[in-house]
């Protein structure tokens, strides 16, 4: 089988490279990154000497570069994560968020349909449902959607697009909504990454409002597992709800990272609060688990160890991140690879 990826470069997209390189060893690879600032192919440097796996640099956004690399390629899957995430950004630009988590993904689904309606997943976000009260129930497929940020709004407005091509032309896709990931290569803006990184070089750890913010929390590997078996055994046309089971404050996250290195609570630097910024997220995830007999396989308390070990052990990875080198060196070396 062929599988193009979208998005590839990026902290969950690389993650799931990996996570099929090593699992469908036959498969051939294609991934397609237009590179932005959160892409970087260094989180692929393991897999990109392997035969089946090819790199193309495109804009999801730019029609006529999608249509050309799905008409030559001829995937038989297409799993898309490519997508503007981070919704400090998106209150800062939001036409950003629109051009490639609308457009971009209007694109792909019409050459999925014009190159012999090719199998879409659509990896998306739990965001998509708004925000939760303490004591609300946890998202599921049935909720209604109530974004609450133009990142959200973005996601949603993709999430639709991909079920009508499934309604209107026979398009068979599926839809993913996660929760919270965390895992290796998370890029250092996240709240994760950010403050372990902030911490080895004893900077404060800028922590929003009170830190009473509740996320839920999910191995990027488990996702990559639900993902896989969507593919291979998900109803058509269907909605997965994928989630971590670990609902934390972020005030939690802040004093386990501060305990595993070891910091105190001066460490911590208290910042104003983000706009709009949603109180609770949490998924129900019995769907998954019944129909696919998935569950997420990665303790919280394990999974924060080996968040910590990892940007301990790369330091050369996230500084050349956080200085920004690491573009510079791409865009140059990579501006014209196929």
């Amino acid at each position: 089988m062929k599988i193009l990826i979208t998005g590839g470069a990026g902290f969950i997209g690389s993650n799931f490279i990996h996570y099929w390189a090593k699992n469908h060893l036959e498969d051939e690879i294609v991934n397609v990154d237009v590179l932005t600032y959160a892409g970087n192919l260094e989180n692929l440097k393991d897999v990109e000497s392997l035969k089946n796996y090819k790199f193309i640099k495109i804009d999801i956004a730019q029609k006529d570069e999608v249509e050309k690399v799905i008409s030559s390629e001829k995937p038989d899957v297409i799993v898309s994560f490519a997508a503007e995430s981070h919704v400090d950004r998106s209150i800062l630009g939001p036409e950003e968020f629109v051009r490639t988590n609308v457009l971009g993904t209007f694109n792909l689904l019409e050459a999925a349909r014009q190159n012999g309606n090719i199998r879409f997943h659509h990896v998306s976000t739990d965001e998509v449902f708004g925000s939760l009260g303490p004591n609300d129930d946890p998202f599921n497929e049935a909720t209604p959607y109530d974004p609450r940020s133009p990142y959200s709004a973005s996601k949603a407005s993709s999430d639709h697009l991909v079920r009508s091509y499934f309604h209107t032309f026979n398009l068979p896709i599926t839809i993913s909504n996660c929760s919270n990931n965390y895992g290796p290569y998370m890029f250092p803006e996240k709240l994760m990454p950010l403050f372990i990184t902030n911490l080895i070089e004893d900077k404060k750890i800028p922590l929003y409002g009170d830190g009473m913010n509740v996320r839920d929390w999910l191995w990027v590997e488990d996702h990559c597992r639900a993902i896989d078996l969507i593919l291979q055994k998900g109803k058509i046309g269907e909605t997965y709800c994928v989630g971590g089971a670990t609902e934390k404050t972020n005030k939690e996250i802040t004093y386990k990272i501060l305990e595993l290195m070891k910091k105190g609570e001066e460490s911590i630097e208290f910042v104003a609060d983000r706009k709009g910024h949603d109180k609770r997220y949490a998924i129900d995830f019995s769907k998954i688990k019944n129909e696919l007999s998935w569950e997420p396989q990665v303790d919280f308390s394990d999974g924060m160890k080996m968040i910590v070990d990892w940007y301990q052990k790369n330091q050369v990875w996230w500084k050349a991140v956080k200085s920004g080198v690491y573009a510079d060196y791409y865009k140059k070396n990579y501006e014209n690879r196929n």
